[in-house]
């Protein structure tokens, strides 16, 4: 099944209709729309080439969480002068979670973009966050760093952020897959699997291990934030249910 809000017409008609809405609801006209057509192309629904490499938009994913990341980074450090690094590094995590990502895309209704041979997208709750950030790799190589900039903060984060509610929202991941593992009567573990950089800049590889299988892994300037992140991962592929509300944590 594929999940696409474009009719089987032809190839150019299809180009015509994706480059359309995303100038409906991103505000710009895109230059290489194959990038955006990749983009929201789901690796279920990867497409073999020649050399028998699938295309899908993983790549794309990669690059764009780390173009969002620096993009926000640079937002909360100067919308905040005076807060600390661990206050911008725990509102960023919060801004870029998967959580989050999931709602905002919902939000923009990219969803209608994505092809997948899944059948609902309730087995993949983190597949329109994921094109999202796929969506902004492909931004960023047809249209640069300082245009990609330009639309999240005029287009996506100044219309569907509240920076004011974001920062009295509490979400500990960790507790919540750790309540999880409990509850199901999992082994849980975060490995620490490398550290990179100076004393100044270091990265931490952290990688979330249940039942003695590694799930997922995710990298941040503290072990305690690439625990967090990899659980918020960890938890959406195990758990596969809604988060418990606030008051149910």
């Amino acid at each position: 099944m594929t999940i696409s809000l474009l009719r089987p017409f032809s190839k150019k008609t299809k180009d015509k209709a994706l480059a359309a809405s995303i100038r409906n609801i991103f505000g710009f006209k895109p230059g290489n729309i194959f990038l955006y057509k990749l983009a929201f192309r789901h690796k279920s629904a990867a497409v073999d080439l020649n050399n028998s490499v699938k295309v899908s938009n993983e790549r794309l994913e990669y690059l764009g969480d780390a173009i969002l990341s620096a993009i926000v980074a640079d937002f909360l450090f100067k919308l905040f002068p005076l807060k600390d690094e661990g206050f911008l590094t725990e509102m960023r995590s919060k801004m870029v979670s998967r959580v989050q990502l999931n709602k905002l895309a919902q939000k923009l209704g990219l969803e209608r973009f994505i092809e997948s041979q899944q059948e609902n997208f309730g087995t993949n709750r983190s597949m329109m966050g994921d094109a999202f950030e796929a969506f902004i790799g492909a931004l960023y190589i047809d249209k640069g760093y300082k245009f990609t900039q330009k639309v999240l903060l005029n287009n996506i984060i100044a219309h569907h952020y509240n920076i004011e509610e974001i920062q009295t929202t509490e979400v500990n991941y960790k507790s919540r897959l750790l309540e999880w593992a409990q509850r199901e009567k999992k082994t849980l573990e975060f490995v620490v699997i490398t550290e990179t950089g100076n004393s100044h800049n270091k990265q931490y590889l952290v990688e979330v291990v249940i039942d003695g299988q590694p799930i997922c892994r995710a990298t941040n300037f503290s072990i305690k934030s690439a625990e967090q992140l990899a659980a918020e991962k960890a938890y959406d592929i195990s758990a596969n249910k809604p988060l418990p509300t606030e008051s149910q944590a």
